[in-house]
């Protein structure tokens, strides 16, 4: 089994080798340079940790694992956009339309989207593009929510925003691993507990979200059930979860 920082590595070499459309022409600079904005890439490596813990090999899943990255990225180009979220920043330098103007990033989003298709259309199984339909249409829906002051339901929000690419990111990598249907509820409420965990301490951090609505003392008892119920989800599975264990608690003690 690969450690955490391996498959990490093993992700940030398969982004710098994608060779994108040539229709593109100069726009593939603005898609690396949304790709190269750092982040500890917990999508795809969650991916590739499931597609190995359920018995598959780390090269086959990399095109799942970098779909689900592409998409992630996809997110936080339009989020930054002024029309959504108006952030000048992306972890510590300029974001991608401040860097290259507003109408170039938003074409950069909609580039990179397509590419995590073109990515998860590379199986013989569709149903890995499926999934990742499914998973970005979540958490397009539930931005929608967020933006538009429908978050009476926080929980529901977030499961949508955050959750269903943490779900998605398991589902990919039990589907490029052919091991679908073992485990899979144990899977799936791994996967959305990990997804909630990281929404939660995220706004523990922030001060907002889960953290404004319940306290900071209410918000860590929700991310520590959450990072309970994962761990629990693991213990169910027979397989090899070291990974996936360091993951829960990595994200669970996080500072940044």
């Amino acid at each position: 089994m690969k450690r955490a920082d391996e498959l990490r590595d093993a992700v940030e070499a398969y982004l710098g080798s994608l060779a994108f459309a040539p229709e593109l022409g100069r726009l593939q600079d603005t898609l690396r340079y949304a790709l190269e904005s750092g982040g500890k890439r917990v999508r795809p490596v969650l991916c590739l940790a499931v597609a190995e813990a359920a018995g598959g090999e780390v090269d086959a899943a990399l095109p799942a694992a970098a779909a689900i990255e592409l998409v992630h990225t996809f997110s936080l180009v339009h989020d930054d956009l002024p029309a959504l979220d108006d952030d000048d920043e992306r972890r510590g330098r300029p974001s991608a339309h401040v860097a290259h103007g507003e109408g170039v990033a938003l074409l950069a989003g909609d580039a990179v989207l397509v590419e995590a298709f073109r990515l998860a259309l590379s199986y013989e199984d569709t149903r890995i593009a499926r999934e990742l339909a499914d998973a970005t249409l979540g958490m397009i829906g539930g931005q929608h929510r967020d933006i538009t002051g429908d978050d009476g339901d926080l929980a529901e929000v977030e499961r949508l925003k955050t959750g269903r690419l943490f779900v998605g990111a398991v589902t990919l990598g039990l589907l490029a691993a052919r091991a679908y249907d073992a485990g899979r509820e144990s899977w799936l409420a791994f996967g959305e507990n990990l997804g909630l965990l990281f929404q939660v301490v995220d706004d523990i951090l922030d001060g907002d979200g889960f953290a404004e609505r319940l306290g900071a003392e209410g918000a860590r008892e929700l991310a520590d059930g959450a990072a309970t119920r994962a761990r629990n989800a693991l213990a169910g599975l027979s397989a090899d979860t070291t990974v996936l264990d360091e993951l829960v608690e990595s994200l669970a003690v996080r500072t940044a």
